[in-house]
């Protein structure tokens, strides 16, 4: 239970009086482009997380895809290809009204990450997608964004978290299945439905 007279901070100069004045190499890293060395991760990252910001509130969804799936079109543009998925189009629908998106970019084995934020615009256009296909198949949709910002975040949240330590795995079976955990949050939905509706999404495969 959260107390009535919980103290909160609505004023950034209340807020930073708790940390001290950020260094150089934090404050003045930030890129207007995408250098070598965002190329280069951008290159190896199989998987990125995508926000956005819609007239309801926020959203966030986890793109992934084989390495270099992020394609840099340019030092200012990136294509994010769409997937066969749940059909929510969740940060889609807010990017029809809202295109600022912010992208975090990680490489499996890189406690850094790539922050990347911009403006994005959905495309169909055959001649860009044709680029994301995979297994024969492009993709109907992408995101085009425009780079707004560009900087590397340093490793402590990852160092911290142990997040690529295989000794701090958990085990699978101490959590319900995908399957079970939607039974108890769809209301109305019986296990054998919520099974039904799982095999008809990994028949539609990846791609």
């Amino acid at each position: 239970m959260i107390p009535a007279d919980v103290s909160l901070i609505a004023d950034e100069a209340d807020l930073r009086q708790y940390y001290p004045k950020p260094m150089s190499r934090a404050s003045d890293k930030v890129l207007d482009r995408l250098d070598l060395q965002c190329r280069a991760i951008l290159t190896l990252s199989p998987f990125c997380v995508l926000s956005s910001q819609g007239p309801d509130g926020a959203d966030i969804s986890p793109r992934g895809d084989p390495p270099g799936f992020l394609r840099v079109l340019d030092d200012r543009h990136i294509l994010l290809p769409d997937r066969i998925g749940n059909n929510r189009l969740d940060n889609y629908a807010n990017i029809l009204t809202h295109p600022a998106v912010g992208l975090l970019v990680l490489v499996p084995g890189m406690d850094e990450t790539l922050r990347i934020n911009g403006r994005a615009q959905i495309t169909d256009d055959a001649r860009l997608l044709a680029g994301s296909a995979v297994r024969g198949k492009a993709p109907n949709i992408g995101l085009l964004i425009a780079v707004k910002e560009a900087f590397l975040h340093c490793p402590k949240a990852f160092v911290r978290s142990g997040l690529w330590d295989p000794t701090k795995f958990i085990d699978r079976t101490s959590l319900p299945s995908y399957t079970a955990m939607l039974t108890d949050h769809v209301a109305g939905i019986s296990a054998e439905e919520s099974e039904r509706q799982g095999q008809i999404m990994a028949k539609r495969g990846l791609y």
